[in-house]
């Protein structure tokens, strides 16, 4: 299994507006490496669901449902789209000011490589966000 970050501006598209709607088709990303790891991802691969831009923190665990297949809301068909169904919100969302300040994800794809939408997360870092979000 492998784990995931994605994105998303809570006044766009929320947890919470994830959580109404059961599934979500994951489209519209238009970055070259976030879309090599949109076809990375396999259907039960984990996802955390950052609230970027207001909030900047971690709210919740999603799940790959369904893999990567052409991007409707594009013209070119090399973009893609993945299907996610919500996991778990978390009792404690994980903020970027706690993930910055603590060394042990100084390597982060989410710090390294900030404005990346969809990217990669190491077993260890989603094992200690797991432990933050719910200690």
């Amino acid at each position: 299994m492998n784990y995931w970050l994605i994105k998303s501006e809570p006044d766009t598209y929320s947890w919470d507006d994830f959580v109404k709607e059961g599934k979500s088709m994951w489209d519209g990303v238009r970055n070259h490496a976030a879309r090599l790891n949109m076809i990375a991802m396999k259907e039960g691969d984990l996802a955390l669901f950052y609230h970027s831009n207001e909030g900047r923190e971690i709210v919740g665990l999603a799940k790959v449902s369904k893999e990567h297949y052409p991007d409707p809301t594009a013209d070119d068909p090399r973009w893609v789209v993945v299907e996610f169904v919500p996991v778990e919100k978390f009792p404690k969302p994980v903020t970027l000011k706690q993930i910055k300040s603590d060394k042990r994800f100084e390597d982060m794809a989410l710090v390294r490589l900030s404005r990346l939408s969809v990217g990669p997360v190491k077993p260890e870092e989603y094992d200690f966000i797991m432990q933050l979000a719910h200690d």
